[in-house]
């Protein structure tokens, strides 16, 4: 019989000794042994997140398993620049750096952003050059690039700074020589190496050019090599007569369209054509002096542009003979323009407006 007193047995009075729970990742499964010294990769189950819901951490940038996110939907810094797999982004939302430049896929550069040593393409005004031969044939017309890194100059006037003389050269109109009614006049504007800076083309209706002849009224566009207008010549309709001083010609020049940089007024005079040019402020700044007889017979006509003093000739608007056929049987006229080169691109524009006004005044055939 045992002894009450006695002291109990460890195993009667004592628990056995709890043993620590083993850690499981979620889902149950087993630890993964790792070498000394480093740390245990994280592992989760694909069971317990959702298909494209890792939080972030789960895995280290650049590691995310094939199918882990569906295409497109890759979080900042899964991939390296560079390296995005095709398909991941849609065309033109390539993040920058994404790709080295020259290697955007088509579609991939937004408007403005061509690729270096690119140039954008020359969009030209419809009809404009559609009588011009195709670029890269022979007798292609040649164009003249744009200057750039000009301050305090109008858009579009770029060109004129760099050169101090123009050749306009009027379009012979089929029609008009076929059947004797007036059209609408056009031009091409070159620099002295026959490279295209401006195209010019009268606006107007029928009537008013052909029952006004060459005293009509027009809006003249000129338009750059990009097809962008750039200026705008207007002349009112008004009466002519030497002998009349209140009904003096002028024309307004507008660059760009909208913004007035100076005008061309006549003076009137009882022998000789004369023209004042204005500034945008009306204030005079040179004056243009013709001969008493513009009729030419087989030689040029010049206009001398002066200063206010009439003393010095700083430039000049010469009607050239083109030929006697020509001449004779249409009035498409050409003309040279030369004046300084450090003159304001403002003044170079206006005299380039003189010399449509003294196309119309003299040498536009008049059909009444």
């Amino acid at each position: 019989m045992d002894d009450p007193g006695a002291d109990p047995q460890p195993s009667e009075t004592q628990p056995p000794a709890a043993q620590p729970p083993e850690t499981q990742p979620p889902g149950g499964q087993p630890p993964v042994a790792h070498p000394p010294g480093t740390q245990p990769a994280v592992a989760f189950s694909p069971d317990c997140y959702p298909y494209g819901a890792y939080p972030p951490g789960a895995y280290p940038p650049g590691a995310y398993p094939p199918g882990a996110y569906p295409p497109g939907a890759y979080p900042p810094g899964a991939y390296p620049p560079g390296a995005y797999p095709p398909g991941a982004y849609p065309p033109g939302a390539y993040p920058p750096g994404a790709y080295p430049p020259g290697a955007y896929p088509a579609g991939a550069y937004p408007p403005g952003a061509y690729p270096p040593g690119t140039q954008p393409p020359i969009v030209q005004p419809p009809g404009a050059y559609a009588n011009q031969v195709p670029p890269g044939q022979k007798g292609a017309l040649q164009m003249m690039p744009l200057p750039s890194g000009i301050p305090d100059c109008p858009p579009g006037l770029e060109y004129l700074a760099q050169i101090d003389q123009l050749l306009v050269h009027q379009q012979v109109e089929l029609l008009e020589v076929l059947t004797g009614f007036e059209t609408n006049n056009k031009y091409q504007i070159k620099n002295s190496l026959g490279q295209l800076v401006y195209f010019a083309a009268e606006e107007n209706d029928f009537c008013n050019r052909n029952c006004c002849g060459n005293m009509r009224s027009f809006d003249m566009k000129i338009i750059d090599n990009l097809g962008q207008e750039v200026m705008t010549l207007y002349r009112p309709l008004k009466c002519t007569g030497c002998c009349c001083p209140c009904c003096l010609q002028e024309l307004e020049v507008m660059a760009p369209p909208g913004q007035p940089v100076g005008s061309v007024i006549q003076t009137w005079d009882l022998c000789l054509p004369k023209f004042t040019i204005q500034n945008e402020k009306k204030e005079p700044v040179l004056k243009i002096i013709g001969p008493c007889c513009v009729c030419n017979c087989c030689s040029d006509i010049d206009f001398k542009v002066t200063n206010l003093d009439e003393t010095e000739t700083v430039g000049k608007i010469t009607k050239q003979w083109t030929g006697l056929m020509r001449e004779s049987f249409t009035d498409a006229d050409n003309f040279g323009i030369q004046f300084p080169m450090d003159l304001d691109v403002k003044i170079k524009a206006v005299m380039l407006g003189a010399c449509f006004l003294i196309d119309y005044l003299f040498f536009e055939k008049n059909n009444n």
